[in-house]
């Protein structure tokens, strides 16, 4: 639910533990790590996902309203939703202070941002003033005027914050740069309201708090422990400069964003020799003389040129993957890891600040890392985080080593001059060459049978078949910020409307941040339910960067591009299937940070599933379905340089965790000297001594993952033992599926954050996590005859 510039980070399977099975017993003994103390946690603004890496005038009611589709019950029903008369002069029209069913993001422009974000904070303020005169240790006179405060909040704010991930321009930058001090002000301002804190205090003091449920008692404990991580207990200069910390942090992280997108779109490399790009397939030519067109050469095309190169994700990759010009790939990937490294988007001093204020913060809050103050709302602690990622570090080394002998002995077979010098931009080039023998799978031609519109289809047929659900499109029903986004309506069994989902699935790159990722633009909520429905529905957006239509074909997506299609989707179903009406943890709000990617890693594993990969592989043309032999052998190359694969992922969560616990900003080692050290012991082939990939690391510069990139691994335990609940009663048994899915789907999905992670699981499962089936779905373990 992140990225935060995703084409960096990878997602692939938990580490190819290739090791004895004192290991085996050595990490199933490590399961007490998920019996850490379990804390509420509400999700920050976005959910990035990591992919893969070599190395509001308008009201909407205006609208037409659908007769089949019915719009969900927004509601934003308070003293801030004054009358249009009390507006004051200019705000009238302005969109991000309307009454709205969705959010108009067709309308909102730069120019809206400033005064209505401003009259929106001065509303806010005049309830929390209210709340504050009136409040009591009661749900209608605390929580109900609290969650009213938040949630109008986080919806203003988030379409503001959303447009500049989508449709980014320097007008959008600057009106946000101005009022991000007011709205964080704010936050401060309710974070540390101690006649807050003290009625939460009351509750959770009193006679009643026993008859209180599950849920509540959960939103409470969360609003307690998250108001003292705001700093409500410090005093006078204590408190003064913990807020100036949060100001400065929250200025920082999005300078970072910036520098980072603006440097990705400042590298160009323009092509006119057809020999350069050797081995360049014609997908990759044609989105490269698609980029050549967009930026003036008028008579381009993929057979004849210009073409040019970018570092967007699609095109960076097919330049790792498959360019035979070693020099090229060289160049562009050196201009990939320094990205945002020097001139005026240079990160290097940001990261220096973040660290330093960071520490700083928590010192204040009387803990002895910044890492400390993150697992303070997370299933694990700092020690057991650490001891997931040595153990999986340790038991994926061997297995990388022979990965990199296996790379070298195929390239002296190939008469490679580079042989025995492999280094970083060799490494994709001569792995997807060996994938394409040992396999023989060619992912450009498997393109063709992986259209978006037969993937999409097949995905929501999944949904339908575990978890009982249809999807429809209902563009038109709502605004959207671009032609391309499509936007949906999920239904349950009776037809009726449970939610809505958007989704923007190609890259931009002059306009639209990199990666890809979940968010909430509406949750479920029985308080904000109007137009006497009895609860408001949950929206979500998808947001991706593949690869865009080129030359009249639709998109045609890489492997890799579909699992992160059913990644993404994993996070908007737990969004929308919630049940829970309680709108502070439903969907996605208060789950543990390190379990929100337990659903989107569980969505991943169908990819797999042969039904489900049959569905949707299928030429866009010829509607010829995959090969069976081609299932066959792109099952067979799951696991292909897993050991790698994990390790560079560790390299990630290690460096974020260092950084976060050890590091001290401005004593002896840097940054790079850090990242250095680690990079020795998680990768065979040490990064290059100029490598400055953590100046677009934004999962934890700019992003929700600080002290918390551990996460992935840390869930996909989870994950690959929910999917084996699956593999249990047979995938080829359907009815048992169902049923299988319909328990998921109550439990996983349902309970958003009402219930620990821990407690869901198990409520699903039947018992604790293991992670037999992680180390079997790696190739450690015997798969189980189906006989």
């Amino acid at each position: 639910m992140g990225r935060h510039s995703r084409a960096p980070i990878l997602i692939t399977s938990l580490a190819m533990l290739l090791v004895v099975s004192s290991s085996l017993s050595s990490l199933s003994r490590s399961l007490p790590l998920f019996r850490a103390g379990v804390v509420p946690r509400r999700l920050p603004r976005s959910h990035p996902c990591p992919l893969w890496s070599s190395s509001f005038s308008f009201c909407l009611s205006r609208l037409p309203k659908s007769t089949t589709t019915p719009l969900p019950a927004v509601a934003f029903c308070s003293s801030t939703m004054a009358a249009a008369g009390a507006l004051d002069d200019g705000l009238e029209s302005n969109p991000l202070l309307q009454d709205f069913d969705f959010p108009p993001f067709h309308v909102v422009e730069p120019k809206h941002v400033r005064p209505g974000i401003r009259e929106l904070l001065r509303r806010l303020d005049r309830d929390l003033e209210e709340l504050e005169r009136n409040v009591e240790p009661t749900w209608p006179k605390l929580v109900e005027p609290l969650e009213r405060i938040v949630d109008r909040l986080q919806v203003v704010w988030g379409i503001v914050n959303h447009l500049k991930s989508v449709k980014d321009s320097p007008d959008l930058r600057t009106a946000i740069e101005e009022v991000q001090p007011d709205k964080v002000k704010f936050q401060l301002r309710l974070g540390q309201s101690k006649p807050i804190f003290n009625a939460f205090k009351t509750i959770q003091e009193s006679s009643s708090w026993p008859t209180l449920t599950e849920a509540r008692k959960r939103i409470v404990e969360a609003q307690i422990k998250e108001a003292v991580l705001n700093g409500v207990a410090l005093e006078d200069e204590k408190r003064e400069k913990f807020n100036e910390i949060e100001q400065e942090l929250e200025k920082l992280s999005q300078k970072f964003s910036e520098n980072v997108l603006d440097a990705t779109k400042k590298y160009e490399k323009l092509i006119t020799d057809k020999k350069e790009i050797e081995g360049l397939p014609p997908t990759a030519l044609a989105l490269a003389a698609q980029a050549a067109l967009s930026k003036g050469h008028e008579n381009a095309t993929a057979e004849n040129g210009p073409w040019v190169i970018t570092l967007d994700a699609p095109s960076y990759l097919s330049i790792m993957q498959h360019a035979c010009n070693r020099s090229l790939r060289e160049e562009v990937y050196r201009a990939y890891i320094s990205r945002a490294s020097s001139g005026d988007v240079d990160n290097t001093p940001i990261i220096d600040q973040i660290l330093k204020l960071r520490l700083e913060k928590a010192k204040l809050l009387g803990y002895n890392n910044y890492a400390e103050v993150s697992m303070a709302m997370k299933m694990a602690t700092v020690e057991r985080a650490v001891e997931l990622l040595e153990k999986l570090r340790s038991a994926s080394w061997d297995a990388a080593v022979k990965d990199m002998e296996d790379l070298k002995a195929f390239a002296k077979e190939k008469n490679a001059e580079e042989a025995n010098e492999l280094t970083h931009w060799d490494i994709t080039f001569w792995s997807e060459r060996l994938r394409e023998l040992k396999y023989d799978i060619n992912e450009e031609e498997l393109r063709p049978y992986f259209s978006l519109p037969k993937v999409m289809d097949g995905l929501f047929s999944l949904a339908k078949m575990l978890f009982d659900v249809n999807v429809e499109p209902a563009d038109g029903l709502a605004p959207v910020w671009n032609n391309d986004v499509r936007f949906y309506c999920v239904k349950d069994s009776s037809g009726n409307p449970i939610a809505y989902f958007y989704f923007d699935p190609y890259s931009r790159p002059s306009e639209k941040r990199g990666g890809a990722w979940m968010d909430e633009v509406l949750s479920r909520s029985r308080l904000l339910a109007r137009n006497g429905v009895p609860v408001r529905l949950p929206v979500a957006h998808m947001v991706c960067n593949q690869t865009p239509p080129v030359g009249g074909k639709p998109s045609l997506m890489t492997f890799r591009e579909v699992e992160t299609v059913f990644h993404e989707f994993g996070h908007a179903l737990q969004h929308m299937l919630t049940k829970q009406d309680e709108c502070l943890v439903a969907g996605i709000r208060g789950i543990e940070w390190d379990a929100v990617e337990l659903p989107s890693q569980f969505m991943e594993n169908w990819c797999y599933h042969r039904d489900t990969l049959m569905s949707i592989a299928k030429h866009y043309e010829t509607e010829e379905p995959l090969p069976e032999e081609v299932y066959l052998r792109l099952l067979a190359a799951r696991t292909f340089r897993a050991g790698s694969l994990s390790l560079r992922q560790l390299r990630f969560g290690c460096i974020d965790l260092e950084l976060h616990t050890k590091y001290i900003p401005g004593g002896p080692e840097s940054i790079y000297d850090v990242d250095q050290r680690v990079g020795r012991q998680t990768q065979v082939i040490p990064p290059l001594p100029e490598d400055r990939y953590l100046c677009s690391f934004s999962h934890i510069f700019a992003g929700g993952y600080a002290a918390g990139y551990y996460s992935y691994k840390w869930a996909e335990v989870l994950s690959a033992d929910a999917f084996s609940a699956f593999e249990d009663v047979g995938l080829e048994n359907d009815k048992a599926i169902k049923e299988t899915g319909n328990k998921f789907r109550e439990t996983i999905l349902a309970l958003g954050g009402g219930k620990s992670p821990l407690e869901v699981f198990i409520e699903f499962r039947g018992r604790e996590p293991s992670p037999e089936p992680l180390l079997r779905h790696n190739g450690l373990l015997p798969v189980p005859s189906t006989a």
